[in-house]
């Protein structure tokens, strides 16, 4: 496929229909030295030509052929700065060709204009884009835009399109060539062997070895996780682990993994470059280790997780079977007791009393079953655990054999105790009293020691193992190579590359290198913030101060529900009445026709693979996804990109995370320029919550919840919903985790153009570490807060007057820990900015960290200073407390929405694999931003229908309004996809007419 969209193709080297304030003043303005170039010529028509000219050159990169086929907005706005007040006769300057080509020329002299292949300019480019293709996995129509950008800032005149795009073409082949030389060469004949083999289907076997490896575990059993370290033994078989990597940009290296990770091994055998096919395999064997690997923690943490909570649940059930006995020796006890406490019984007759009632063999008897019956909080249940451990011990064998566990020095007594199980099913294993006791908890030292020592393997083995589970979650124990369980620390910016970048990451955060400097800054404001909260307090009803335990807490009263004018209801009645119905698939192809997203699909291979109708079948694809109802109901044979072939082959290989994202980028694009979305939000608040779907298939991409799954498992569709109620980016997380860790991953691997400053959510994403990261990168963060008895505000100024806020802000903020740890919040600001570690790893690792100073520490202290600046501005103000609740609403909204096109299979995830349940569920995404654009563009038409018509539409009313209705449209029944032709070239569909609405009604 050529390497340009068809909107860039029409774009290329002419003005867009309509150029904007921005643009004007950017490109269009006329400094001095240029309104003296210009006044040099004779003639009005002669200066505005040439006026023209040299500002098309400026914009475009290029001279038109004819140099009036310009807006006429920018004629009037070049015509105003040269004081032409007449333009009626400016098209004499075509007149005469040889004087706008000498213009042309004047131009290019002066202002220092080349040619595309005059050199060095020419070498630079092509170094520049060599480079970018070199570092970066950037699509032919990406890089394309690129090039442009450059050649227009370099003052190199665009060449022709085909001429441009050829150039890039040549660059990417000679970039990927060299990736599969460099790759190629770091694998030694043998095993560039080994890994070809992997393409051939073995005999009586249907599937090749490349595909038996790459198809990830689903049983969250001890059978399974053998499995799954069978894999890992085998992916290591293949000889390239522990390879050194050569010095390969890593987004290059992974996107070529991800192909191999997804395409078919007839397709990889039928590459006919040698060494790129080997690249291919040596990139797939690697990234497979470290996916194995976190697979294989992915079932040994969920199998924890499970014997901890079954135990719990069945010592209660256990406990429930013997209240009875429990209840009559704690009755007897009960007697006793009241007999001892009796003061009219002389003391020397209490014993006799106690024994003329109960014999000392009853006392006795009762004491041992209220000692056996009883259990101490928080410790496990015995009998239960041990007998879950069969399961266990089928499998740690193999695993600590399999898998090598690293740990910081907080890690360190469990790798000592994982060490010392390891060496127990040795050859010679050691004596049980010389285990080491470090990793034994206080729940477990009455179980597990004597004396200072072991005396139970088994128990001593569940205290391991729970402390594992721990410190893997909180990173202080690890493995290498692993995505999702490895050593965030290891995964910031290098101190080299920090030093180079220092300087560039506090440009982009906003953030001073000096510590004290954003000290003060900050102690100003929480300054400025207590006093206007103190002084606002005594009118403010909304609010009051309790005194509890000596000390000030304050209670808020809650918001009433916002009462609905009856303005508002009339303006909601009409639109709805006016927007037209329509099916859920012509829906998404007018979307289509309006946005081009389904262009945004390209083919796995990047080869370029189209065929006739492509975006039909990749519209249906997406909904038969949204809907959760399979490709059956979409298949229409008579049609040839609705065949069943057609849609599966589309479905394999055009549907994946990052065309959803691109697609969805061109979706929210287009929806933030309709006037009705500005009404709602400028795209700079956003919001988050999470959506939880059952897993009724087995997976290991799914966890129980109490709340959430009581009898199943499921898992949570993580959302970021802007104020303009567009979805920008989601994610898909195992069982119903808290939010927090995934806050900052929602904001930092969007690929929208809203560049959200303040997000909200409800409590659970709430802790002083994420207010501290998101300080650090520039971001509000907002949670809805249930309650603030339990809130702690802190202060700089220990000695600092408050007023009625004095005691409510007694705390005092370690600063010191912030000045000494600065460079290295800058440092992890910075790696989390240029996206080295996901944001979920990092928070996760410091809430783990539980050194008394340490980085954890220092984010944590500045946390306390950004939430209490949210809790003043929060205690003061209710609208703003009211715009958190609006904001959040919207994404329940979208969830509900979510639920109605979400319909089929008594809306369950059915998709076994991490990759699929991503795809499925970003397919639902883009369907619904399909539907939110498309009720936002029917709007704004019914409300413009209804101000021509005299109705008065006030803009609290405006706002207020939500995209996330769908009555008119139909998501069940017969799918069709046929547009009129008006609606393909970008027309609206007629609104309705009420009265035959009303007419309707009334039968």
């Amino acid at each position: 496929m050529p390497p340009l969209l068809d909107d860039q193709r029409a774009r290329y080297g002419t003005y867009p229909d309509d150029v904007d304030a921005a643009v004007l003043a950017k490109f269009f303005h006329l400094d001095d030295a240029d309104s003296i170039f210009v006044r040099r010529h004779n003639g009005s028509h002669q200066r505005l030509g040439f006026a023209l000219q040299l500002c098309t050159v400026r914009y475009l990169g290029t001279f038109l052929s004819n140099p009036l086929d310009v807006p006429s907005v920018v004629v009037r706005h070049i015509a105003r700065q040269l004081d032409v007040r007449d333009i009626t006769g400016l098209p004499r300057y075509l007149e005469r060709p040889d004087t706008y080509r000498n213009h042309a020329e004047e131009i290019r002299h002066q202002h220092g204009y080349h040619d595309f292949t005059a050199q060095p300019v020419h070498f630079r480019l092509v170094r520049w884009l060599y480079s970018r293709a070199w570092l970066t996995n950037e699509r032919a129509s990406v890089l394309f835009e690129h090039a442009v950008a450059w050649l227009i800032e370099h003052k190199v005149l665009l060449p022709g399109q085909t001429t441009l795009e050829r150039l890039i073409a040549t660059v990417q082949e000679r970039s990927a060539a060299r990736l599969w030389n460099v790759l190629a060469a770091a694998v030694s004949p043998a095993h560039q062997q080994c890994l070809t083999d992997l393409l051939v289907v073995p005999p009586r076997k249907r599937q090749s070895q490349l595909d038996q490896l790459r198809t990830p575990p689903v049983d969250v059993t001890a059978t399974g996780l053998l499995a799954a370290l069978r894999r890992l033994t085998a992916v290591r078989a293949l000889g390239v682990s522990g390879t050194r990597l050569p010095a390969v940009p890593p987004g290059r290296f992974k996107a070529i993994a991800r192909y191999a990770l997804s395409a078919r091994a007839q397709t990889i055998e039928r590459i006919k470059d040698a060494d790129r096919k080997v690249a291919t395999l040596f990139a797939f064997a690697t990234q497979l280790e470290a996916t194995a690997q976190d697979d294989a923690l992915d079932i040994l943490a969920q199998i924890i997780s499970a014997v901890f909570v079954a135990n719990e649940r069945k010592g209660q059930q256990a406990r429930l079977r013997t209240l009875h006995d429990l209840d009559a020796a704690a009755l007897l006890l009960k007697e006793v007791g009241q007999i001892l406490l009796d003061t009219s019984y002389p003391d020397t007759e209490v014993r006799s009393r106690v024994f003329a009632k109960h014999t000392a063999e009853q006392v006795t008897a009762a004491i041992a079953e209220i000692q056996a019956l009883t259990h101490p909080k928080h410790e496990p249940f015995v009998d239960q655990l041990r007998g879950q451990y069969a399961p266990i011990g089928r499998f740690l064998p193999t695993l600590l054999q399999t898998i090598q566990f690293h740990g910081t020095p907080g890690g360190q007594s469990v790798l000592d105790a994982l060490q010392f199980l390891r060496q127990l099913d040795g050859p010679t294993p050691p004596k049980l009293h010389r285990a080491p006791t470090a990793v034994v908890g206080g729940r477990w030292k009455r179980l597990v020691l004597a004396q200072g020592e072991v005396t139970d393997r088994t128990l001593y083995t569940f205290a391991v193992l729970e402390r594992l589970h721990q410190s893997l979650d909180r990173r202080e124990v690890f493995v290498h190579p692993s995505e999702r369980w490895g050593d965030p620390r290891a995964k910031l910016l290098s101190e080299t590359a920090w030093t180079s970048l220092r300087g560039q990451v506090c440009r982009t955060l906003g953030r001073n290198t000096d510590p004290h400097a954003e000290l003060a800054l900050l102690g100003q404001q929480l300054t400025a913030a207590y006093t206007l909260t103190a002084t606002n307090f005594a009118t403010n009803t909304m609010v009051r101060l309790e005194s509890r335990d000596g000390h000030d807490r304050p209670v808020i009263t809650g918001l009433d529900k916002l009462d609905e004018p009856p303005s508002l209801r009339t303006l909601r009645k009409g639109t709805q009445r006016l927007i037209p119905q329509v099916d859920l698939a012509e829906l998404v192809l007018e979307i289509h026709a309006l946005t081009g997203f389904a262009d945004a699909f390209t083919h796995i291979s990047e080869g370029g693979s189209r065929a006739a109708d492509l975006s039909l079948s990749i519209c249906a694809v997406l909904v038969a996804e949204a809907c959760n109802i399979g490709l059956e109901p979409l298949v229409q044979a008579e049609i040839p990109a609705l065949t069943r072939d057609r849609l599966a082959w589309v479905q394999q290989n055009y549907m994946r995370h990052e065309t959803l994202a691109r697609a969805n980028a061109r979706l929210v694009a287009a929806q933030a320029s309709i006037p009705i979305a500005k009404a709602w939000g400028g795209g700079e608040v956003a919001s988050a919550d999470g959506m939880r779907f059952v897993v009724p298939v087995r997976t290991i991409n799914a966890g129980g919840s109490p709340k959430h799954f009581p009898r199943e498992r499921g898992l949570t569709w993580y959302n970021g919903i802007s104020d303009q109620n567009m979805g920008f980016n989601a994610l898909v997380i195992p069982g119903a985790l808290r939010d927090a860790p995934y806050l900052l991953n929602l904001l930092l691997e969007q690929q929208t153009h809203l560049q959200p400053q303040e997000v909200m959510t409800d409590t659970a994403g709430y802790s002083d570490t994420v207010f501290g990261l998101f300080w650090l990168l520039g971001y509000q963060f907002s949670p809805r807060l249930a309650d603030l008895k339990d809130m702690r505000f802190w202060r700089i100024d220990p000695r600092a007057d408050y007023g009625v806020l004095n005691d409510l802000g007694r705390h005092t903020i370690a600063t010191k820990v912030v000045v000494d740890y600065w460079d290295e919040l800058l440092r992890l600001a910075g790696s989390l900015k240029m996206g080295s570690v996901p944001a979920d790893v990092v928070v996760r690792w410091l809430h783990g960290d539980k050194r008394p100073r340490s980085l954890a520490r220092a984010v944590g202290e500045l946390g306390r200073l950004a939430k209490t600046l949210y809790l003043l501005a929060y205690l003061d103000d209710d609208a703003y407390r009211r715009r958190i609740l609006v904001q959040l609403n919207k994404g329940e909204r979208r969830h509900s929405l979510a639920r109605v096109i979400y319909h089929g299979q008594r809306g369950e995830v059915r998709q076994r694999y991490r990759q699929g349940q991503e795809d499925q569920l970003g397919a639902l995404g883009l369907v619904l931003n399909c539907v939110v654009l498309w009720n936002t563009r029917y709007l704004d038409a019914a409300v413009n229908h209804l101000t021509t018509q005299g109705q008065e539409i006030r803009p609290e009313d405006l706002a207020r309004l939500s995209p996330f209705t769908h009555r008119h449209i139909n998501v069940l029944g017969r799918y069709s996809f046929a547009v009129p032709e008006a609606v393909q070239r970008g027309a609206l569909r007629p609104l309705r007419d009420p009265a035959t609405i009303d007419e309707l009604e009334g039968l």
